[in-house]
């Protein structure tokens, strides 16, 4: 936990490189256009066949961890500024690299909400150079994807509060004393006072949605090994598949488990992104991803996690709608 503290005081002293802001300018909204997880990227087509379109492409393109095919962390697609119109403008995510020696002494990364349309997310690189524009690129372009995914998970989040299941919220209320946004069309299958679960089957894909919470005893608690062991016990005696016998599990063999430290609503909290599968039963699996947190009056450990199978069909988009329900985790 002292890693996730360290990198905490370090974004603070980076914040006065940034001019973050939340204002738009100044004409009506109007609704904003594109599918979710699409980015347009504004920038001169010499600079986006060169380096910096690499570097772009790296950081805002690259492959979405821990699925089982390769699907892009953001469908990017690239447009010259001249023609960054009208058309284009609403578009719900943007980045924009304006390069301007004349204009821009130094370099700075700008971002805003709703800035030409709503509910938008655009980001503004203003350098002097090339070279500046590859610094900003280079030393915060994980910073800028940060920026749009969670943009994206906030949107998602505020439409479950429209649409949500209260009968499987308030049975967690009732056994584990949480509460979490259920969308409406899940189902509730389990609950007690330990372990939580309800899913949605809809035009072929499965979503799942777990929250499971036990005492917490110390800080070993929280280590990728000593969460992803918890995981492969309790969804062992939990969860299990159509043939006698089979359970899920934690795959470890193809891509193994990604484990991040990170603040959630200011709190301390341990992302596991990886892969699923049944054991000893069919051949079935998919991705999954779960946040873990510390309950500090209750004094448990308290894990919500999402899990998808869609065999044949593309994964990231409602994986990610699904990962925007483990955000809306309320201790009470």
């Amino acid at each position: 936990m002292k890693n996730i503290i360290k990198t905490s005081l370090t974004c603070l002293l980076l914040l006065p490189l940034f001019l973050v802001s939340c204002k738009g300018d100044g004409t009506t909204r109007v609704t904003a256009t594109g599918s979710i997880y699409e980015l347009l990227i504004v920038v001169d087509n010499d600079l986006w066949k060169g380096e910096i379109g690499d570097t772009l492409k790296h950081y805002l393109g690259h492959d979405m961890p821990c699925l089982p095919q390769m699907e892009p962390v953001f469908s990017v697609s690239q447009v010259a500024p001249r023609y960054f119109d009208d058309l284009l403008k609403p578009v719900r995510n943007v980045l924009v690299c304006d390069v301007n020696p004349e204009k821009y002494t130094k370099s700075r990364l700008l971002f805003y909400k709703d800035y030409y349309s709503r509910p938008q997310a655009l980001a503004r690189i203003q350098a002097p150079s090339a070279d500046s524009l590859m610094f900003v690129l280079t030393h915060y372009g994980k910073r800028i994807e940060d920026y749009f995914v969670k943009q994206e998970l906030e949107r998602q989040g505020k439409f479950l509060r429209s649409y949500t299941n209260r009968e499987a919220r308030q049975a967690l209320q009732q056994t584990q004393g949480y509460d979490i946004f259920v969308p409406s069309d899940y189902l509730l299958l389990q609950s007690d006072t330990s372990f939580f679960w309800c899913a949605a089957d809809n035009g072929g894909i499965r979503r799942d949605l777990i929250v499971y919470s036990y005492p917490f005893v110390s800080n070993d608690a929280f280590t990728e090994k000593a969460l992803l062991n918890k995981r492969d016990s309790v969804m062992h005696e939990r969860v299990h598949g159509g043939i006698d016998g089979s359970y899920m599990t934690t795959e470890y063999r193809i891509f193994p488990p990604q484990y991040t430290e990170k603040l959630v609503d200011s709190a301390y909290c341990a992302e596991i992104r990886g892969l699923w599968r049944m054991e000893d039963g069919e051949s079935m699996g998919g991705p999954f991803v779960q946040l873990n947190r510390l309950d500090t009056k209750r004094q448990r450990v308290v894990t919500t996690e999402v899990y998808i199978y869609a065999s044949g069909k593309k994964k990231r988009n409602p994986l990610r709608q699904a990962e925007a329900i483990l955000y809306t985790l309320d201790f009470r």
